[in-house]
């Protein structure tokens, strides 16, 4: 079994005899991210709109335009994404299309990775002075993790990272925090099964249509 000096050895061994590093390992979303960027160079999207991304419930959120009538959505959505994922591609699936808000729901599956309440909410500070510092004026609004079946065991903290989030939020400026974790939540306690697919895990449609009914009023 290599422990880490011995791996630590390789790697000074691979930079003295070539000259460089190890080479960065690329990002598992790297294909996703260059196929958006294949789209926007033959249809670039527009400008000044409202921007969705994050995870599996933004991605498949395939009903985004019809459900926000009168208002120009583009959605980067790409899924299995962590909020450290959203920070590497800011710059590139974010910053070029200047919205004029941006909508984000991630963290869920950082939780399911085994990370901390406390390390979504600064994966999610790191974020917000990502796109803050290449767009200042742009509104952020925060979707929060929302309850499900198949992660029903990881309750306690999804909900305290969403009210650590929250939080942050309540401090900050041209900021909103829409909580999606109520309304997901029947008589018994329990989420409502039927605003889940059969995986028990993302969204059907009439909670999209909840999701849709929030971020409107948010927007407005």
């Amino acid at each position: 079994m290599r422990t880490p000096a011995f791996i630590l050895v390789i790697a000074l061994f691979h930079f003295i005899t070539t000259g460089h590093a190890e080479p960065k390992v690329a990002n598992r979303f790297e294909k996703e991210i260059a196929t958006y960027e294949a789209a926007d160079k033959t249809n670039p999207p527009p400008q000044s709109a409202v921007l969705f991304t994050g995870a599996s419930g933004i991605r498949m959120w395939k009903t985004l335009a019809e459900d926000f009538p009168g208002v120009t959505v583009v959605n980067r959505g790409f899924g299995g994404s962590q909020l450290s994922d959203s920070v590497e591609f800011v710059d590139r699936i974010v910053v070029p299309y200047h919205p004029k808000t941006i909508v984000i729901q991630a963290g869920g599956n950082d939780i399911n990775s085994g990370k901390s309440p406390e390390q979504v909410l600064a994966d999610f500070q790191t974020w917000v002075a990502k796109v803050r510092a290449a767009l200042p004026k742009v509104r952020l609004i925060y979707l929060s993790q929302g309850p499900s079946p198949l992660r029903w065991a990881q309750r306690e903290k999804q909900q305290q990272a969403n009210q650590l989030v929250r939080d942050f939020i309540a401090g900050g400026e041209n900021m909103a925090f829409v909580d999606i974790w109520a309304p997901c939540i029947g008589a018994d306690g329990q989420p409502r099964p039927e605003l889940f697919i059969a995986d028990r895990l993302h969204p059907s449609a009439e909670q999209y249509q909840i999701r849709a009914k929030l971020i409107r009023a948010a927007l407005e």
